[in-house]
């Protein structure tokens, strides 16, 4: 499946009340690998849930194509999830089936052997019955990136997926990414690897809550942008409030 275009239009969310996405507009190309970057508090992780469908908006609108909530996958932080609960990484894997097939299906006896594929690929092979709460961060990471190729997704939203991870698993993790840029899903990737972003992924959104440059990495991840970035980021409020007017964003076309 060619994934469609996703379409931002005056797109603004808030986060405890306050603006985190603020008059955004553009779009994610069909197949594109796009890093967002910007300051802490930018509203990096509320765009990507707004996307996914996970956090209204209170002006604007997102145009999926008509995507189906199963055809957007999203990897949350993994430091805000809880690896108490036990459960097997086989079953962490395998629920990325449930997305397409509901949570009252069984799942097909085929599952078995793609979730044993899954875990081999991302470097797990032989952990399937092993408790998540055994594992490392980079260890569970990789369990997440098995489940999303379980949930097959044509768009991807990543939240920070080499973060608190050693290198050798965020190169392992990369090149899952860069697979799945070159199938021609759409990849967005929150990121604060910086050389990381200029190095890997040809987009770049630099987001201070309200758009900073969208385009080319080379063009919209420069000094200059990311000067404005943070001088937008020093200059926000404590009780920052709604602005009817729309933000200049530097052309990186």
């Amino acid at each position: 499946m060619t994934p469609p275009a996703l379409v931002l239009s005056d797109l603004t969310c808030l986060h405890q009340r306050r603006p985190a996405v603020h008059h955004l507009s553009g779009s994610f190309a069909p197949g594109s690998l796009t890093a967002v970057v910007g300051p802490n508090g930018a509203g990096k992780s509320t765009l990507l849930r707004a996307i996914a469908g996970l956090h209204d908006a209170i002006e604007g609108r997102i145009d999926r194509g008509g995507l189906a909530a199963a055809d957007i996958a999203l990897l949350p932080q993994l430091g805000g999830l809880d690896r108490s609960f036990p459960i097997a990484c086989a079953d962490v894997v395998a629920s990325g089936a449930l997305a397409r097939l509901g949570p009252f299906r069984r799942l097909p006896a085929a599952a078995g052997a793609r979730v044993e594929q899954a875990l081999a690929a991302v470097g797990m092979d032989g952990f399937a019955r092993r408790l998540i709460g055994s594992l490392s961060a980079g260890q569970f990471q990789r369990v997440l990136f098995a489940r999303l190729m379980l949930q097959d997704a044509p768009v991807l939203l990543l939240d920070e997926p080499t973060a608190a991870v050693d290198a050798r698993t965020a190169a392992d993790l990369l090149r899952i990414i860069e697979g799945w840029h070159r199938e021609g899903r759409t990849v967005v990737a929150v990121l604060h690897d910086l050389d990381l972003v200029s190095r890997a992924f040809p987009e770049t959104l630099l987001l201070a809550r309200e758009p900073v440059a969208w385009g080319p990495t080379s063009r919209a991840f420069t000094p200059e942008t990311r000067l404005r970035a943070r001088l937008v980021a020093e200059a926000w409020a404590e009780q920052p409030e709604l602005c009817g007017q729309q933000p200049h964003i530097e052309a990186a076309a």
